[in-house]
């Protein structure tokens, strides 16, 4: 598991660099496994403070202090992406996802529409998915226990009609027909092409709102993990000749998250590889809150929910931007 890599040392280094208080510490030590003190009250992190990300793709500031949303509430909104990839990533590989203990919190619990075993025509396939969804569920379950008593629940999720919609959208499909992510390899890869550059960019544009350093060391190795996730994905595919379909999708992501045009396939004009999607200067980039909801929620209009998550998604983030 992915986490197992935050041993003592590096724990209490990043506790003993953070400004925090003695709470946040006590939260973060248990998240790694070094203590058995009891979670705290969800009051402890603030969750009061701030409604929303900056707007505008690559434009982000603020903290608690400043108007801006509490690191509470920046964790929380992570938490709803990575139930969404991990009961995906579970689901394909399983056939089953989260366990109860693991998502229940503040909010409006919900029910996951779709999702079923994949029969993995590669070995190598297979073991890829095998890795991440272990990631996925980590990522939860340290989300989870990092924010304690303040945690949300994971919202309702629906695979069915959202990738349907989403396949639609990008013309991999014709109006009327439907796409199953979970009904091949290919498509399993696909899918998942949707979700993980928008993970990467969602944890680039929260960085800088994160005030608690112990955190924000947390989420920047969540982030790295991130990107080595669909850095695979993106390999694989163009392996596999899908450079097109996933071109496609790339495109629609586009169409969603604003006038900027910053989403890239995974070939570039020329037809060469584009592995790795960054600006002229080899960053990568990033996205508001708002963008990223735009693309779970599948609308380009100012909504709270839609597409991926239905009934929207848990906690004070919680409403997409305004690029219609």
């Amino acid at each position: 598991m992915v986490f197992e890599g935050f041993n003592e040392a590096f724990a209490k280094l990043a506790i003993g660099r953070s400004a925090e208080n003695a709470v946040d510490r006590r939260r973060f030590l248990k998240a790694a496994g070094l203590t058995g003190a009891g979670v705290v009250a969800a009051g402890a992190l603030g969750v009061g403070a701030g409604t929303a990300f900056a707007t505008g793709s690559g434009h982000h500031g603020g903290s608690a202090d400043e108007g801006g949303p509490s690191d509470a509430a920046v964790l929380n909104f992570a938490l709803n992406l990575e139930y969404l990839e991990a009961e995906y990533y579970l689901r394909g590989v399983y056939g089953e996802g989260l366990r109860d203990k693991d998502v229940d919190g503040s909010g409006s619990l919900g029910k996951v529409v779709g999702g079923h075993k994949v029969k993995f025509e590669t070995k190598l396939g297979k073991q890829y998915a095998e890795e991440i969804a272990s990631d996925e569920r980590a990522h939860v379950e340290f989300l989870r226990t990092a924010l304690g008593g303040a945690k949300v629940a994971r919202p309702a999720i629906n695979f069915t009609d959202a990738f349907t919609a989403a396949a639609t959208a990008a013309g991999l499909i014709k109006k009327g027909q439907s796409f199953d992510p979970f009904a091949n390899e290919d498509n399993f890869l696909l899918g998942a092409f949707v979700f993980e550059d928008v993970g990467v960019t969602a944890y680039k544009g929260a960085s800088p709102l994160i005030t608690n350093k112990t955190y924000l060391e947390a989420a920047a190795g969540i982030l790295a993990v991130e990107a080595y996730h669909a850095g695979l994905v993106r390999t694989v595919l163009l392996a596999k000749g899908l450079d097109a379909a996933a071109g496609a999708i790339s495109d629609a992501r586009d169409s969603l998250d604003g006038k900027s045009d910053d989403d890239q396939g995974i070939v570039d004009g020329a037809g060469k590889a584009n592995i790795v999607p960054t600006d002229k200067n080899a960053i990568a980039f990033s996205r508001s809150a708002g963008s990223v909801l735009n693309i779970v929620y599948l609308n380009p209009a100012k909504t709270t929910k839609g597409g991926f998550f239905p009934a929207g998604v848990n906690g004070e983030i919680n409403t997409s931007d305004d690029n219609a």
